[in-house]
């Protein structure tokens, strides 16, 4: 009996999921992606390839708003207005 409380008294190991992670890098970018597109495997990195792409896209995209959101900040520009009267006949003759 005292075998069993001490099972449920043994701190974990935090590093466990560490043994169940793919040891391919590739295989954690797809796991990243989402779910498994298909039960083939080739097709599955064929999906995971354009879902590649379609973030790359996204990233990059991001980065020139964020990139032209930093070069026009507190950019001080002069907002001059000239307003022309026109010129009566009033105005002539006083001359």
């Amino acid at each position: 009996m005292s075998d069993q409380g001490n099972q449920f008294m043994k701190p974990k190991n935090p590093w466990r999921w560490w043994a169940k992670a793919p040891k391919n890098p590739w295989r954690w970018w797809a796991k990243a992606l989402g779910e498994k597109a298909s039960k083939c495997d080739k097709e599955s990195d064929n999906v995971a390839i354009i879902r590649t792409i379609i973030f790359a896209t996204y990233l990059i995209t991001n980065c020139f708003i964020i990139a032209g959101v930093i070069r026009h900040w507190n950019k001080e520009t002069i907002i001059e207005i000239f307003i022309e009267s026109p010129v009566s006949s009033m105005d002539t003759k006083e001359l």
